[in-house]
């Protein structure tokens, strides 16, 4: 059986020429970087809320890491259909709803009384929302502007959820110690509503919305018609693409590397690092330096992915991954150390690397469906996060420690190194594919 994708029509360039040395989707680039990065406020939030919640509320960790896990699992579950909304209805529109729906569950959130309102409110529209400004969002843009540097620019938009990280976690920390959580969530909806003008203003769908080539090609790229049915093209696409070996490594991999950043570090690392008598200011504060170093980390794999074997680079970042973490629960202490610290910087660069070279295999194999693949292989990153974030509170609830989480994570990594080198070579996007 073959699976084939059509070659982009081309055109003559139209008489419009860019104007400036600098070509526009750069700019485009940059309105999409603040974009994540505003977006990014509600990321940071869900591992600050465990224990006021379970102090004010009464609510088990349990019950906090279900709706944590619904919100994860959204995520990644409406990142492909999202995808093809953006071919129905353009990039511009789908973030703009998207932000304004983060801003409406967490600011429902504040008048929430019993956890089925947790559910709803930060599981449910929270996660619709975020997952429409998922990292398919970034895929998309990149597969639409770019030609050329493509893997440097996936690194560079990677990294803004982790610039937004690095933005609001000190902020959001502090407002829970000092003034107590609702603040904290009123804040992630102003930051929400805030980017929203700037989406509508400065972004574009494609490079022929101002008559340009994508950045890169000689040649002129018309812009596509809109795609309608948008669900039944995601799941045909997801069908193709299951039909092949590639597609279910990635998507396995890419579970493990949700299970163990988004579900286990980001949601639980703060409660853990209390447990053994961390303030919770210097647990959020080292989290927060993850994000600088997760910046570095993802741009330069993005560099490596434009230069290096893609499923090598994988390997790499999940075997670094799985050691790290089996040392994690021996480095837990009162007081910041330098082992904790150089924990962090360690699993700052490797946070989010894997994104570039998985987004580059996508491309390799699924062609102009990349996008749409690459948003069912982030499902299964939330998957794997949201289970994680579930059975890291039963963990806490039935042990008492997180001690076993880490140690299990530590051993799904390893097997993740193992898959990713067995995921075969792609020829060039867009050229038939053997299945």
């Amino acid at each position: 059986m073959t699976q084939t994708t059509d070659s982009p029509q081309v055109e003559p360039a139209p008489l419009r020429k860019a104007e400036s040395r600098i070509h526009r989707a750069w700019f485009v680039a940059a309105v999409a970087f603040v974009t994540i990065i505003g977006a990014a406020a509600f990321r940071s939030l869900p591992g600050l809320l465990i224990d006021p919640l379970h102090d004010e509320f009464h609510w088990s960790r349990g019950t906090i890491g279900a709706a944590v896990s619904v919100n994860l699992a959204l995520y990644g579950l409406t990142a492909p259909f999202a995808a093809a909304l953006m071919d129905r209805f353009g990039i511009r529109k789908v973030v703009a709803v998207a932000l304004t729906v983060i801003a409406a569950g967490s600011g429902l959130t504040v008048f929430m009384h019993a956890a089925w309102q947790l559910i709803l409110y930060w599981g449910l529209l929270v996660g619709l929302g975020s997952g429409s400004m998922a990292l398919a969002f970034a895929a998309t843009v990149t597969n639409r502007w770019f030609t050329e540097r493509r893997g440097l620019v996936t690194g560079i938009l990677t990294a803004a959820s982790a610039s937004g990280q690095l933005i609001f976690l000190p902020l959001l920390s502090w407002m829970v110690e000092a003034h107590g959580w609702r603040p904290a969530a009123i804040t992630v909806t102003l930051a929400a509503l805030a980017v929203v003008p700037f989406v509508w203003l400065l972004l574009r769908d494609h490079p022929a919305d101002v008559g340009l080539a994508p950045y890169g090609s000689g040649a002129y790229v018309p812009k596509p018609a809109p795609v309608t049915g948008a669900a039944r093209r995601t799941l045909t696409v997801l069908v193709r693409a299951a039909r092949t070996g590639p597609f279910w490594l990635l998507a396995g991999t890419f579970a493990i590397c949700g299970a163990s950043t988004n579900g286990l570090v980001q949601t639980h690392f703060v409660p853990a690092a209390h447990d053994h008598g961390m303030p919770v200011t210097a647990a959020a504060g080292l989290l927060a330096v993850i994000g600088v170093f997760d910046v570095a980390g993802t741009i330069f794999s993005g560099w490596l992915t434009d230069r290096f074997e893609a499923r090598r680079l994988l390997a790499t970042y999940y075997a670094l991954r799985g050691v790290s973490l089996l040392f994690l629960p021996m480095l837990l202490a009162p007081a910041v150390h330098p082992p904790m610290i150089f924990f962090i910087v360690f699993y700052g660069l490797d946070w989010v690397a894997t994104v570039p070279p998985t987004i580059a295999l996508c491309r390799q194999h699924y062609g102009e469906d990349s996008a749409i693949v690459f948003g069912w292989v982030l499902a299964s990153h939330q998957v794997g996060a949201a289970l994680i974030a579930f059975l890291g509170g039963l963990a806490r609830d039935v042990f008492g420690s997180y001690d076993v989480v880490w140690y299990a994570a530590g051993a799904l990594c390893a097997a993740a190194a193992l898959m990713a080198l067995v995921i075969r070579r792609g020829g060039p996007a867009g050229e038939p594919l053997a299945v």
